[in-house]
């Protein structure tokens, strides 16, 4: 068999942040679109905000329609604060529609005009709720006031729950309630809201939920009984609890599924509930060391998301219900910036990008692993409106800029077809990644997809330490396509390459930039390549492509024919 390398422009080069007298690590990648691995669901296309109303402002429209634009499939969308009473002002952590008043005599009001217009962005870009049934309207809640919270970075963060966290005062009011939002965006929207998902509440394991367990599972009940009702397709599910890496949210989890499953309906006095998907949430913990480096930890998100397989797998009754990873981040807090909370420096730069590519990869070989039916992985980032320039919220783009990160979903967005064989010497194992992070080697590993026209192979150099080091040198082998000539396109996020934040501190930080600094920025902010395409020969159905890849950098590798 004859090898055909092919060195691309600009690879060979180190980032200017290593140290020029360490070389590169060699890394051998070998990926056989022949071996089909499964399909490429698009799990990552999920996406939600604490903040409603930041949708129809001018950047959360403009990157909503960019997320639309990524994805070769609808994109769904999370919020809380749905049912929040208030004038529609959005702040941190808050945001409201007004859906629910009452008169003097306790008569329900019920107004659409600001959840229509939440819900008519989506639907321009062809965005697809997820629809949280939360949070509870003022005049319903059994212990209102006070209601309307000022948090603010820095603040106790447990000062955001108030009144809207309680049960409701009158259980049967609750579920009219959501039988009238029902009834009204199937008068509105008519068949597409078959397309939905719902969902109730927020993590009820901690402060989001001022009631016992037992209590959420009768708001739950009663929120599913009027939905259907309502909807009687409506998929809904839950219950949203926090990481289930503990044993008490493990079995808040398990018996709010058994519950579904088994247990006496509060609102029917059947047996069971409604129950379509099953939620939980995932996140990391980064922490800052010793010297000032931020130190990620995949392992600690990674095990919420096994747990959460691991519990749902062992009900029978769910083996194909699908399952969506309500929040799936690095950490817990996106409206924590940096400056109150120095451990998520991560999140401008590379390290949030490298970090994504990690984590969903994984994700995919655990749900392989536990044989779930994985629906969605939903990162719980969005934006900011009116916020300084990078001022280290955890967002996709800051001030209609692009982050990185962002980039690296526009990569996964480009990936085509079913999942197929991919192994690198430089891999950690997946029990590795999972139970010890990645603190010794680093990982740089590949996954890759393939389709009838096309390869696509996605290779990332990630380390939970971010600490200047040493580059990779890949040598990547791609084998199965037929011979003959292809096109070959690396593109690639990195320090230097689809980076806006390196772009703005070379500009001196600027707050807020100039018209054409802004300019500047918006074009450093799209997805780059490190090259112009390049044809290709493929021979002995095979092609050998080699390529640096500094630390925290990730490239996508898209070879057509």
């Amino acid at each position: 068999m004859r090898h055909l390398p092919l060195v691309l422009a600009g690879c060979a080069l180190f980032s200017a942040s290593l140290v020029s007298s360490q070389q590169p690590n060699p890394v051998e990648i070998r990926v056989d679109t022949r071996v089909n691995k499964g399909p490429m669901k698009p799990v990552w296309a999920w996406f939600g905000n604490d903040e409603p109303n930041y949708a129809y402002m001018p950047d959360g429209q403009k990157l909503l329609t960019e997320l639309a634009a990524a994805s070769p499939v609808p994109v769904y969308f999370r919020t809380h604060n749905l049912l929040t009473s208030g004038d529609g002002t959005a702040a941190l952590k808050w945001g409201s529609t007004n859906v629910y008043t009452e008169d003097a005599g306790g008569k329900p009001i019920y107004d659409w005009t600001i959840l229509d217009r939440i819900i008519d962005t989506y639907r321009a870009r062809k965005i697809i709720p997820m629809f949280q049934l939360g949070f509870m309207p003022e005049a319903l809640s059994s212990r209102p006031q006070p209601y309307r919270h000022f948090w603010k970075p820095g603040d106790n963060y447990n000062d955001i729950y108030t009144g809207w966290s309680y049960p409701p005062n009158d259980y049967a009011k609750w579920g009219e309630l959501i039988y009238q939002v029902g009834r009204h965006v199937s008068a509105k929207y008519g068949r597409e809201v078959d397309d939905w998902y719902w969902e109730v509440w927020n993590e009820p394991d901690i402060g989001y939920w001022h009631g016992t367990p037992e209590e959420f599972m009768k708001l739950y009940d009663y929120a599913a009984d009027g939905l259907r009702r309502a909807l009687p397709k409506a998929r809904i599910g839950g219950p949203e609890v926090t990481g289930p890496n503990g044993a008490r949210t493990q079995g808040i989890l398990r018996n709010f599924i058994e519950h579904c499953l088994r247990g006496t309906n509060y609102a029917t006095g059947k047996t069971g509930s409604p129950l379509d998907l099953v939620t939980f949430h995932a996140k990391g913990a980064p922490q800052v060391m010793p010297g000032g480096h931020v130190r990620m930890s995949v392992s600690n998100q990674l095990r919420a998301i096994a747990n959460g397989f691991t519990i749902a797998a062992s009900f029978p009754e769910l083996k194909n219900t699908p399952i969506v990873i309500g929040e799936s981040d690095p950490e817990g807090c996106a409206a924590c910036p940096v400056r109150t909370n120095p451990s998520n420096a991560y999140r401008n730069g590379t390290m949030f990008s490298s970090y994504t590519a990690e984590q969903l990869a994984r994700t995919y070989e655990l749900a392989d692993r536990h044989g779930v039916n994985l629906l969605g992985a939903l990162s719980w980032a969005f934006e900011f409106e009116g916020q300084p320039y990078f001022d280290g919220f955890r967002d996709l783009s800051t001030n209609g800029v692009a982050k990185p990160v962002l980039n690296v979903f526009r990569m996964l967005g480009l990936m085509r077809g079913d999942r197929v064989q991919a192994d690198s010497t430089g891999a950690l194992t997946l029990d590795e990644v999972r139970d010890r992070g990645v603190r010794n080697a680093p990982d740089i590993s590949a996954m890759a997809t393939a389709d009838s026209g096309s390869a696509s192979i996605l290779v990332w150099n990630y380390h939970d330490d971010d600490l200047p080091a040493p580059a990779a040198q890949i040598s990547l082998t791609i084998e199965g396509p037929p011979n003959g000539r292809a096109t070959l396109t690396h593109y690639r996020v990195d320090t230097d390459h689809s980076n806006a934040y390196t772009a703005w501190k070379s500009m001196g930080s600027p707050q807020p930039p100039t018209a054409s600094q802004r300019d500047a920025l918006l074009k450093a902010a799209q997805l780059q390549t490190l090259g112009p395409p390049e044809r290709v020969t493929i021979a002995d159905r095979r092609a050998v492509v080699t390529f640096t890849l500094p630390r925290q950098g990730v490239s996508l590798l898209r070879i057509t024919w």
